[in-house]
């Protein structure tokens, strides 16, 4: 009996796990993951490994990322219900309440503030600016353009981030890395706003389709993109990387280009190809090819 009642009781765990995992998109950690990661894998070879500090900075990102899209979906959640793409995510469905949803995004800080404690003065510190940022993009679309931009900066922070706390040190290195990933996630997230242009104009909501129309922000996404192919080149310049990381930064700029393919003016059917699948696809690329170049590099070099 008390069996039966412990199963029971893990399941129904699982499965408000599972909720909750699905309201903050836990899948999409793979798009800036493998940036701090490459990051951490220069700054290993430079200054050594520790598969302590490594633990701590997986479990800091996946706590800042979570507080943020939990926080994003409450903030969000009165606009979510009145659009008919968003209106099934789990808190306008009713699926998680705003009070166990804020919970969740305390926990979720504290789980980050503590995870960056255990990484030293310096990062317990900027772990509170750092989380201020993370959580006022939920605000930005209420007042600028510029929210898929600071969407992208506000990311763009995890490689510098895990330099800093494998290091103790500030590098140019690391600068490059969240260059790349700021244009990268500003560009695509672009190209996924294209999808609520009539919403996000009917309701005087902030973006650079709604304002500037839907064929200009592809081609402003398509610079952008442009930007992050050269940031992803300089990485490999300013890390002393060799043949197989400028492979692999050629088969991302490819992926880029079908990504662009992909979606146009009167076509936006393809957008959750190319956000979801291309661009997580991107991400694994660069840290095999940084990974590998350091790996197998000198054998061809």
């Amino acid at each position: 009996m008390m069996l039966s009642f412990k199963k029971e009781k893990l399941s129904v765990l699982l499965e408000r796990a599972v909720v909750f995992g699905r309201m903050i998109k836990f899948s999409h950690t793979i798009f800036a993951l493998p940036f701090a990661l490459s990051a951490v894998i220069i700054a290993a070879r430079d200054f050594g490994f520790s598969f302590s500090r490594l633990f701590w900075i997986i479990v800091a990102m996946v706590g800042a990322r979570s507080a943020a899209m939990g926080f994003n979906r409450i903030v969000d959640a009165g606009m979510d219900s009145s659009n008919p793409r968003t209106a099934v995510r789990e808190i306008p469905k009713g699926e998680i309440s705003a009070g166990s949803a804020t919970l969740f995004v305390v926990a979720s800080s504290i789980v980050f503030i503590i995870a960056s404690a255990m990484l030293g003065n310096l990062c317990f510190y900027l772990s509170f600016p750092v989380l201020a940022v993370l959580l006022g993009y939920s605000y930005t679309k209420r007042f600028t353009l510029f929210c898929h931009f600071y969407l992208g900066f506000a990311i763009s922070l995890a490689p510098t981030g895990a330099w800093v706390a494998m290091t103790g040190t500030f590098s140019w290195i690391p600068v490059l890395f969240s260059l790349a990933l700021m244009t990268h996630i500003a560009g695509f997230d672009i190209l996924y706003a294209c999808q609520d242009y009539e919403f996000d104009s009917r309701e005087g909501l902030h973006s650079i389709p709604a304002k500037l129309g839907v064929a200009k922000a592809l081609d402003i996404s398509t610079y952008v993109h442009i930007a992050s192919f050269v940031f992803f080149v300089a990485i490999g310049f300013a890390s002393g990387l060799g043949l197989i990381y400028y492979v692999s930064s050629l088969i991302i700029g490819l992926l880029l280009i079908i990504e662009h393919r992909l979606v146009n003016p009167n076509d936006l059917s393809k957008v959750n190809i190319a956000f979801f699948h291309i661009n997580s696809v991107i991400s694994v690329v660069l840290l095999l090819g940084i990974a590998g170049d350091l790996l197998f590099g000198r054998m061809i070099g």
